[in-house]
């Protein structure tokens, strides 16, 4: 007698729900991966462990899981969940940092996205010698956190913020602009303090240039920078308007350049793409003096008795503040 044996796959599992809500699943790193499927299994995100171990297993999945912070759809299929999670697929987060913060202010977008405060992020990127563990010119990295937007994963430590924005700020540096910097027989330091007083006055990107040329003349005639953000630095804090009485309550500080010669000893923010090079390549102009106008612009002139008649000028206009 001949017996014909029929074998029929049998197939493991139910019927799949309809996909529900998304849930938040953290993968720490070093984390088992049974440990990581009953945390699935509790948010109702797989219901066919079983299946879901064994394929992992079989595949070598269950070690290729990133770690990480997940956004994963309740009900949805065991092998979708762990593709999300072999992809490294994680919850991301937008970080910008516009042109002319200070290293305050950073703290304070940093603290936004990740689990420490404004205050105690500040006390680690504000110690002076921070900028030497970078290669960087200091002091301390003011001015060394490079405007921009940056997406991190969700949980992100501190470091690697500081490391992808200070990278950021090492790749402006490009062979032509170093030559330029040569040309200039300036410090990268030096630039970059320059920079960031030009970032500070500039409300009209197009004005930079010019705003830049005024210091470069200053500068080779040796005369007093005074510009005015360079004391509110000094001050610590940003005001609207400077008095003659704050400017000298702060006479002996390095970065006032109302009384200290030549460029103060660090960057005062942090300086764009379009400042570094208004720093690089000033017009060529021979402007010593500006005067902000309430639209936002610059009246540029060449003596001081055209800037005092430009001051007047300034001044007769009214103010439109409430």
């Amino acid at each position: 007698m001949k017996y014909l044996f029929l074998i029929v796959p049998i197939i493991i599992g139910c019927a799949e729900r309809t996909p529900g809500n998304f849930s938040t699943v953290k993968v720490h790193t070093g984390m088992h991966f049974d440990a990581l499927v009953d945390t699935l299994v509790s948010k109702n995100i797989v219901e066919s462990p079983v299946l879901l171990r064994l394929y992992a297993r079989v595949t070598g999945d269950d070690r290729r899981i990133h770690a990480g912070e997940y956004s994963l759809q309740q009900y949805s299929h065991w092998k979708d969940a762990l593709r999300t999670l072999t992809e490294g697929s994680v919850v991301t987060f937008d970080l910008t940092i516009p042109e002319g913060l200070m290293l305050q202010e950073i703290a304070e977008k940093i603290s936004n996205h990740i689990t420490l405060s404004a205050e105690d992020i500040y006390s680690d990127i504000s110690e002076p010698s921070l900028h030497k563990a970078w290669s960087l010119p200091g002091p301390g990295l003011e001015g060394y956190l490079f405007p921009d937007t940056y997406r991190f994963p969700k949980g992100v430590e501190l470091e690697v913020v500081l490391e992808t924005m200070i990278e950021e700020y090492k790749s402006i540096w490009t062979p032509d602009r170093i030559a330029r910097l040569d040309d200039l027989n300036m410090t990268e330091g030096e630039l970059m303090t320059l920079a960031s007083i030009i970032q500070a006055e500039a409300r009209i990107e197009e004005e930079m240039p010019r705003i830049s040329s005024v210091y470069h003349n200053r500068l080779k005639l040796g005369y007093l920078l005074q510009a005015d953000p360079t004391v509110i630095y000094a001050l610590g804090s940003r005001r609207s308007r400077l008095l003659f009485a704050a400017i000298d309550s702060v006479a002996d500080n390095p970065y006032n350049t109302y009384t200290q010669r030549g460029l103060p000893p660090g960057p005062i923010a942090a300086a764009g793409r379009l400042a570094v090079d208004a720093a690089l390549y000033p017009s060529e102009e021979s402007y010593l003096y500006f005067v902000a106008h309430p639209d936002g612009q610059h009246i540029f002139s060449n003596t001081l008795q055209e800037h005092n008649r430009a001051i007047q000028e300034v001044r007769s206009i009214p103010s439109t503040r409430p």
